[in-house]
């Protein structure tokens, strides 16, 4: 089955959900990479505009679009300068470490709040309940997939500049000099959806971890919703 007609299988709650990290979570993304940047002494980001969350400022029209047809996609890059930062190589590992980690935090607000609204749907019921909850569990579902699959190693994604921070200087430059062609790489795997099962249990399993870790909200807010 092709990404477009998978897209056209999927809950409306799914779609509305990617549409929303496609606004307010990829900008996110991409200012936390700024604010690590600047935290470590490089301003290029303030400097070129992108250390804000405007979305306008940060959409990718080819990784939106994968995005919202496969779950998993990309913003356009921040720009980074190591050689402006205190530590270079500790500044590129948590600069390129920040954006994952901003999604997972927005996964974790996302599951706090479905978990809120849990105990409501229980007692309650009704559409608008269930609207709500659906659409943030896709929202959570939508920030792992995100969040792991940008800590795959490979060029633009972040993962790749852990990685080459933590390489030797030969096998770093070489993945530096063949950054396009492995972009080119990462695309195909991603159109053929080689990356999809891999990467659908393993943010299956932490979906579900982050489940089981707040559900001890729905049990202390149930009684108090009878």
């Amino acid at each position: 089955m092709s990404a477009i007609q998978n897209f056209f299988n999927i809950s409306g709650y799914l779609i509305l959900a990617r549409i929303v990290v496609i606004l307010l979570i990829l900008p996110l993304h991409e200012f936390a990479h700024g604010w690590m940047a600047r935290r470590f002494g490089d301003d290029t980001a303030l400097a070129s505009g992108r250390l804000t969350l405007n979305p306008f400022a940060h959409i990718d029209p080819i990784g939106a679009i994968l995005l919202l047809l496969t779950g998993f996609g990309w913003a356009k890059p921040v720009p980074i300068n190591p050689a402006r930062m205190r530590n270079p190589r500790s500044g590129i590992i948590w600069t390129s470490l920040a954006g994952p980690f901003s999604n997972l935090l927005a996964a974790i607000v996302g599951m706090i709040l479905s978990q809120v609204t849990l105990p409501f749907f229980y007692v309650y019921g009704g559409e608008v309940l269930q609207m709500v909850y659906l659409f943030l569990r896709g929202f959570v579902s939508v920030n792992i997939c995100l969040a792991l699959f940008n800590l795959i190693p490979i060029p633009p994604l972040d993962g790749s500049k852990v990685l080459m921070a933590l390489l030797p200087y030969r096998q770093s430059m070489w993945m530096q000099m063949h950054q396009q062609m492995l972009s080119l790489i990462l695309l195909l795997l991603v159109v053929l959806r080689a990356i999809s099962i891999p990467l659908g249990w393993a943010s299956g399993q932490l979906e579900t971890l982050l489940f089981r870790g707040t559900y001890w909200i729905v049990d202390l807010l149930l009684p108090l919703v009878r």
